[in-house]
């Protein structure tokens, strides 16, 4: 069965920081960009950041650029969000998604991502 599992969400005050982890099942990671994504409640959801295939591209939202970085370990099938100095608007459900595509770029539209997760809630709060 082919998934990816998002974990690593919680409670957390403002200022502090929280690592997302996103892990495929099922199949390797090598050979696909993979992105993050979060929805907040009564909004869309939205492109946060995203790496490369290649793992020689990233892209962040502007609101996050500074504060949160993308990592990926293909030898874990493992992508990461690290999320420093976070702010009570970056509460929401954190999704990653992959896209299937060797190059050196990554995706910002919702609808170009495969798999989806079930997502890991993140809420900033004191």
């Amino acid at each position: 069965q082919v998934s990816v599992v998002e974990s690593g969400g919680g409670l957390v005050q403002p200022g502090g920081s929280l690592t997302l982890s996103c892990v495929a099942s099922g199949f390797s990671l090598d050979f696909y960009a993979i992105g993050w994504f979060r929805q907040a409640p009564g909004k869309e959801r939205e492109g946060v950041s995203c790496i490369s295939s290649s793992n020689t591209y990233t892209y962040y939202r502007d609101s996050v650029k500074g504060r949160f970085t993308i990592s990926r370990d293909n030898a874990k099938d493992t992508v990461y969000l690290q999320m420093n100095s976070l702010k009570p608007e970056d509460t929401a459900v954190y999704y990653c998604a992959t896209h299937l595509g060797y190059g050196s770029t990554c995706p910002t539209e919702l609808h170009l991502y495969d798999f989806w997760g079930q997502g890991t809630p993140v809420t900033v709060s004191s």
